[in-house]
C-alpha cells in the first residue's frame, strides 16, 4: 500500500490549503483514513480522521477550521484547512488503516511520506 500526499505549501495566517492523499496498491478494505501532523520537536498528533462509514473525528484545535472528506471509490482523502494559524505549521502525514488482502484479518496502518505546511504570521 502506498500513500501519496500533496497540497502542502506556504500560506499566510488566515489563508487556506487543501491537502490530498491518494492510496494505491493492494487494498482490500479501508477502515479509516486520516491526517496527522508533527511540528518540529513535537510528537505526531491526530488532526482528523474519517471512517468508512463517514464518521469524523477532529483534534480540538482544528474544529470549525478543518474539514476532512473522502472518496473511497478512488481511495482518496482530503483535508480542507481554513483560517490557518502559525501553530498549524507542521509536516502533515496521511494514514490509512485497513486490510491489504481478504485472507489477512489484521487491520494495519500505512503512512504516507508527509507534506510540509507552513503558516506565516
Amino acid at each position: 500500500v502506498q500513500l501519496q500526499a500533496s497540497g502542502g505549501g506556504l500560506v499566510q495566517a488566515g489563508g487556506s490549503l487543501r491537502l490530498s492523499c491518494a492510496a494505491s496498491g493492494s487494498i482490500f478494505s479501508i477502515n479509516t483514513m486520516g491526517w496527522y501532523r508533527q511540528a518540529l520537536g513535537m510528537q505526531r498528533e491526530l488532526v482528523a480522521a474519517i471512517t468508512s462509514g463517514g464518521r469524523t473525528n477532529y483534534a480540538d484545535s482544528v474544529v470549525g477550521r478543518f474539514t476532512i472528506s473522502r472518496v473511497y471509490a478512488n481511495k482518496t482523502v482530503y483535508l480542507q484547512m481554513n483560517s490557518l494559524k502559525p501553530e498549524d505549521t507542521a509536516v502533515y502525514y496521511c494514514k490509512l488503516e485497513g486490510r491489504s488482502t481478504g485472507w489477512d484479518p489484521i487491520v494495519r496502518g500505512y503512512w504516507g511520506q508527509g507534506t510540509q505546511v507552513t503558516v506565516s504570521s
